[in-house]
């Protein structure tokens, strides 16, 4: 089970057009598809994320460390940004 809040990644990645299920890969959290086909691996298990910690602190720090490829829609970092920060 990933380390992340499941109920508010789902809802997170409703929003922008995708669903997420529970990593395959060992040692990611969560699975990214759109139109059924996956997309992206996204989060690391051995990191929590804003989902869990509700830290805003440790958020501004995420986003501004990855600021440079955030925002490119339909990479694993746009994915990651969108439903776990």
């Amino acid at each position: 089970m990933p380390q992340t809040n499941l109920s508010k990644a789902r809802d997170k990645a409703k929003k922008i057009g995708v669903s997420v299920r529970p990593s395959e890969q060992k040692g990611k959290k969560l699975d990214v598809y759109k139109n059924g086909n996956k997309v992206a691996t996204i989060g690391d298990l051995a990191y929590e994320d804003y989902n869990t910690t509700g830290d805003k602190e440790r958020r501004r720090l995420y986003k501004i460390r990855h600021e440079k490829n955030r925002h490119k829609r339909g990479t694993p970092s746009y994915y990651a940004d969108q439903i776990l920060w």
